[in-house]
């Protein structure tokens, strides 16, 4: 009986933390705003917003390792609670944000929803040169295929940070021009990328490429480039299980064929069949280009991030077609 009561005492403790913790105020309690993000992509986009004005914490930010296998330990939960934005990819990449979110009084800005939203495409980041073409594939672009790796939707990167400043300006009104000329100016950076896609695409338009998973379908579908990996073997991948002999085989005979002018290789989801794949390749000469789902070492900046790998994917493009 005295184990029993002193269980349900615990059980009642632990109860009244919870309800304490949930009722007290987030942020760093000195009024500036905090921002916790799930990957360390998005919270280099509200960094760039936020300027020194705000605090950005980023829950997972390792090199290595998938984000979408990551389980936060107690004290990322807590300081997921305390935060007053929460910045998520969402589209069950970042599960345990969007369970966060739900009991949440933070403001959310969820990535994965904005491709859902009604005035998506009414939203308008595209520098003065940019392709018209590209502008109307990207306007016409299927995202029923339930790809959640928008980070690589660079239209959709650019929502975000503009949901970022609005939600600090409501946070911290005195300081809300800082933050919207801060967006305006990351934006601008967004349409310069967007260019160079534009660049991609008049040079290269309707070429095969190859993934190893779908990390980057949104950017080469405004490159106006054609995924020919298998999308048997390219899904498997992305579930974490093995795909079957046959989807392992037409990925094999499509870069032994050279079928595939550039395989880009997600270097945080290696597997023996990815490095197998990667193998072949490199044994047809077929160019490779890493991509990454997370910021590499060093780098804190998401323009820099992408320009690099947009740059490595445009040479390896241009020199295979020499």
């Amino acid at each position: 009986m005295r184990k029993t009561l002193l269980a349900a005492a615990g059980a009642l403790s632990a109860a009244v933390l919870v309800l304490a913790g949930c009722s007290s105020d987030s942020g760093n309690g000195d009024g500036t705003p905090t921002v916790v993000t799930s990957t360390n992509v998005w919270g280099a986009v509200a960094s760039a917003v936020a300027g020194d004005n705000a605090t950005v914490t980023s829950v997972y930010s390792s090199t290595e390792g998938d984000p979408h296998e990551f389980e936060p330990s107690a004290a990322d939960t807590a300081t997921i609670a305390d935060a007053d934005i929460l910045v998520m990819n969402g589209g069950h990449y970042d599960a345990y944000m969007e369970q966060a979110a739900e009991s949440s009084g933070a403001t959310v800005v969820d990535a994965y929803a904005l491709t859902r939203s009604d005035d998506h495409d009414a939203h308008d980041h595209d520098a003065d040169d940019h392709s018209a073409d590209a502008q109307a594939d990207h306007a016409e672009h299927d995202h029923g295929d339930e790809n959640e790796h928008v980070f690589y939707d660079l239209p959709v990167v650019a929502e975000v940070a503009d949901k970022i400043a609005d939600a600090l300006a409501e946070q911290d009104p005195e300081n809300a021009e800082t933050y919207r000329s801060n967006a305006a100016t990351f934006t601008g950076g967004i349409d310069e990328l967007r260019t160079e896609v534009a660049g991609i695409r008049k040079a290269h338009d309707g070429t095969k490429v190859a993934q190893t998973e779908p990390l980057a379908g949104y950017l080469l579908t405004e490159a106006g480039l054609i995924d020919a990996a298998p999308a048997g073997f390219t899904q498997a991948v992305e579930e974490g299980q093995s795909p079957s002999a046959a989807d392992r085989a037409a990925m094999q005979d499509l870069l032994a064929s050279r079928g595939a002018a550039v395989l880009i290789y997600n270097v945080q989801a290696i597997d023996p069949v990815t490095q197998a794949m990667l193998d072949v390749a490199k044994s047809a000469k077929v160019p490779v280009v890493e991509f990454t789902e997370t910021l590499p070492e060093g780098v804190t900046d998401y323009l820099v991030w992408q320009r690099a790998q947009i740059d490595a994917l445009a040479a390896a493009l241009d020199a295979e077609k020499k």
